[in-house]
């Protein structure tokens, strides 16, 4: 069997030992000592698929491994030992994360034949050789060719063996292969043999019927070629005396076999089998019918058919585009081995003895005519010719526009050959969009604010996917701040806060007027604008930016107020005790004013839509700062410089006059606030004492007695403000009485007599000794009072005083001695005696 033939049933095994898939299915397409061809099926969505190899002992330790590119179906991989493997193709994603996988079990093909160990001779038709048998093998096939063009392939299955049906006296050039179910190992190194010679036939005779000229000779010198897949043509020299030549051909493996007859010495038969091999033999024929001897004969193969079923696609191989050309093998019944060469127009050529092999490296875009040859050793056939387009290049001048505000159109130049376009458009956070057309260059897609975008084009035709083009990195506008709070802070300071919005590195906040414009940059999502005019309208916007894309311009403003303005040149005047105008400069727009009075005693205020207002009710003795503060809608000014307010001292809530003496009184009064001195007046008809003083109480002489006085008091602050204090009159108490006398009376009593000042007052008389005590109380008008039982024999104090409208006995009125004796040794009454006066204890 030839070796072509051990091929196609190694593939077919290798179909057969098929694994089970999961969702991709594995097959081994072909296989030598050291490579072997696994094919199979596309999974969609792979990037790549990964071909790695294990000795079945030990599967899960790849012995070799290999990756391919998402278009490619049939790989191979190279091993370091024969034997059983388990291949394993991976579906790979775009992370390199599996997506599926199966596997498939085969041996690999035989090692390499080592020479033939002997060569010998066994007869003129006949050699027999010896030689190493391999592990693994289960046949081997020994090729058999000469000079001539002969060539065989004998299969045996063990050492020695015989090779028979050769032609006497003729060198061979012989080599060996190992093979076994999945394909044949490498030939030996080839080695020559040559047979023996035959013997010759004697014939005693001359047969019957033949003339005395004797028999033709043999067709000595006999050629043959095929120069068309259906035929061969044979030459010959001619044999003298042949009127006629007999030309048998023989198909070998079918025996059949066809005559022609002719009278040249050459001879097209036509008709035959494509790729096979013919058995050739010629006779001369002499002019009475007499057949020349047929010692030779030759072997002669058709060429090859044109390679049918031819199959072009795009691979990769080993990162570089390439064709991948297939075909049916189909070399008719020769078993002798095959070349097939594969050309394109394109100056790319590739041979193979396979029913496969790459043209690379194939550009993008490239139109390719592909012609496939088979050679066998009578020529080559005639081409195949097809038409091949390769993948479409990528798409180029990629470039994004904003349709909407939430779409935007990817647009490309057109592609050459190109059937169909995808648009991928991949977000930073992994999702993805996919945009299909056939009849247009440009895709509508969703986008959205502060988001990046990773855009490509991908071409597509029957040959696949272009390559991987450009791809366009875009990030849109940082969105809009959302949550945009201004506050008024003061008057010419904004606050500004926001929620952080996606996109946005850098946050631009422009606050302006009509005739200024402060900005303030800063990455945190707030800030404070300064330096602003007080009582204006300001537009307010925040602009969000990054570095990439640039600053988003169609944010919203916000519309705020700065505060008031502050009052100026604040003004004071007062109106009375209680009451203060305060006016001011008013400068602002539309602003309600407050006048705040802060003191000790709260903060008295007023409240105007002018430019000045009254403060009531202010307490005395008080200090204040007085300051004008401007609010509005916006928020409120700061206050104004302030000014002192300082009301008049309040007066002594509670003031007490005392009598001291008959010409001397003390006049003392409460805490009054704001005070620091007082000045006290006492003041009659029959005169008037004052008193200035910083304490609380004063003593004041040269008092009238019996005189009603009024009393006032100016009260005085630190800083000259005053209060006039009018209390209720004073009364001075009525005088003592003068010339007072004491007369013995009858019956143990006391005549007491004195000299009143007049008026209406009750005078008493007190007279006190070591061991009793007498009173007695005069009639209003009354100058005079008797003490009855008066014990005699003791020294007497006795004091009279005039009484005080509330009762109370005046207190400063003299004391007078007296001795009240006794009448001989009695008990009565002697005479009274004046000892002298004193003051009061």
């Amino acid at each position: 069997m030839g070796a072509m033939k051990w091929l196609v049933i190694f593939v077919l095994l290798g179909v057969c030992s098929q694994a089970a898939a999961q969702d991709i299915t594995v097959t081994v397409f072909a296989s030598t000592s050291k490579t072997v061809l696994v094919k199979w099926t596309r999974f969609p969505g792979a990037t790549s698929y990964k071909l790695t190899a294990a000795l079945q002992s030990s599967p899960n330790d790849p012995v070799a491994f290999a990756t391919f590119g998402p278009n490619t179906v049939l790989g191979s991989i190279s091993l370091s030992q024969t034997g059983i493997h388990v291949f394993k193709v991976e579906a790979l994603g775009a992370t390199e994360e599996t997506l599926s996988n199966s596997t498939v079990e085969s041996p690999t093909a035989p090692e390499a034949m080592d020479p033939f160990q002997e060569v010998n001779v066994e007869d003129s038709t006949s050699l027999s050789v010896k030689f190493n048998l391999k592990t693994g093998a289960t046949k081997y096939i020994i090729r058999v060719q000469n000079a001539d063009g002969f060539y065989r392939e004998d299969m045996v299955s063990s050492s020695p063996a015989e090779i028979k049906s050769l032609t006497p006296y003729t060198e061979y050039t012989l080599s060996i292969l190992a093979a076994n179910a999945v394909g044949l190992g490498q030939p030996s190194p080839s080695v020559t043999a040559k047979t023996g010679l035959s013997y010759p036939v004697i014939t005693s005779e001359t047969p019957q019927g033949l003339s005395c000229i004797g028999a033709l000779p043999a067709i000595t010198q006999f050629y043959a070629s095929s120069p068309s897949n259906d035929s061969i043509t044979v030459s010959w020299e001619s044999v003298a005396n042949a009127v006629q030549y007999v030309i048998t051909i023989e198909n070998v493996a079918s025996s059949e076999s066809m005559k022609h007859n002719s009278s040249d010495t050459n001879l097209t038969m036509s008709g035959l089998d494509a790729g096979s091999l013919y058995l050739i033999q010629g006779r001369a024929w002499d002019i009475e019918g007499r057949e020349g001897q047929s010692d030779h004969f030759l072997t002669q193969i058709t060429r090859p058919a044109t390679p049918s079923s031819v199959n072009i696609s795009m691979v990769m191989d080993n990162g570089v585009a390439a064709l991948s050309v297939s075909w049916d093998k189909d070399q008719g019944n020769y078993s002798g081995s095959v070349q097939y060469n594969v050309v394109s127009d394109q100056n790319l050529t590739c041979n193979s003895t396979l029913t496969s092999c790459r043209l690379s490296p194939v550009g993008c875009g490239e139109v390719h005519t592909v012609q496939v040859t088979v050679s066998n050793d009578a020529g080559p056939s005639f081409p195949s010719s097809h038409v091949f387009i390769s993948y479409p290049c990528p798409p180029q001048s990629l470039a994004i526009a904003r349709s909407t505000e939430a779409n935007c159109t990817l647009s490309w130049d057109p592609v050459p050959h190109a059937d169909s376009y995808v648009a991928f458009i991949k977000r930073a956070d992994g999702s993805e969009e996919t945009c299909n057309t056939t009849d247009r260059n440009n895709c509508t897609f969703n986008w959205e604010c502060g988001r990046t975008y990773l855009m490509s084009v991908s071409a597509f035709n029957l040959a696949g996917s272009s390559p991987k083009g450009k791809i366009l990195n875009h990030t849109t506008l940082p969105c809009c701040p959302e949550s945009v709070s201004v506050s008024t802070v003061s008057s010419d300071t904004l606050g500004i806060t926001w929620a952080a919005s996606r996109g946005a590195l850098l946050y631009e906040t422009r606050a302006a007027d009509s005739s200024e414009v402060i900005l303030c940059n800063d990455t945190a999502p707030m800030c404070t604008l300064s330096d602003l005019s007080c009582d204006r309208s300001y537009s307010v916007v925040v602009i969000p930016c990054n570095e990439i894309s640039g600053c988003n311009l169609a944010c919203t403003a916000h519309t705020k107020d700065t505060a008031p303005c502050t009052p100026m040149h604040l003004g004071l005047s007062q109106k009375n005790s209680s009451c203060v105008s305060v006016s001011w400069t008013a400068n602002n727009r539309d602003a309600t004013y407050t006048v705040s009075a802060t003191g000790e005693q709260g903060t008295p205020s007023c409240t105007t839509n002018g430019s000045s207002c009254d403060i009531t009710d202010l307490p005395c003795g008080s200090a204040y700062e007085v300051s004008v503060t401007a609010t509005s809608t916006a928020g409120q000014s700061l206050p104004s410089f302030s000014d002192t307010l300082e009301t008049a001292p309040c007066c002594p809530v509670n003031i007490e006059v005392d009598q001291i003496t008959m010409a001397t009184t003390n006049v003392s009064w409460s805490h009054a606030k704001g005070a620091d001195t007082f000045t006290t007046s006492l003041t009659s008809s029959r005169g008037h004492a004052r008193c200035h003083t910083r304490g609380h109480s004063c003593l004041m002489g040269c008092i009238t007695c019996g005189t009603n006085y009024t009393v006032t008091m100016e009260a005085f602050s630190r800083t000259g403000h005053s209060s006039n204090c009018t209390y209720q009159g004073f009364s001075s108490s009525a005088c003592c009485p003068s010339g007072v006398r004491l007369y013995q009376s009858a019956g143990n009593s006391v005549l007491v007599h004195w000299r009143g000042s007049g008026g209406d007052h009750h005078y008493i008389t007190e007279m006190s000794g070591s061991s009793n005590n007498y009173t007695c109380t005069a009639p209003p008008g009354e100058s005079s009072c008797n003490l009855t039982n008066i014990q005699c024999g003791e020294d007497y104090r006795v004091v009279v005083a005039p009484l005080t409208p509330e009762g109370g006995q005046v207190p400063f009125c003299p004391q007078r001695q007296y001795k009240v004796t006794c009448s001989g040794a009695g008990s009565n009454i002697g005479t009274v005696m004046y000892r002298g006066r004193r003051s009061v204890d």
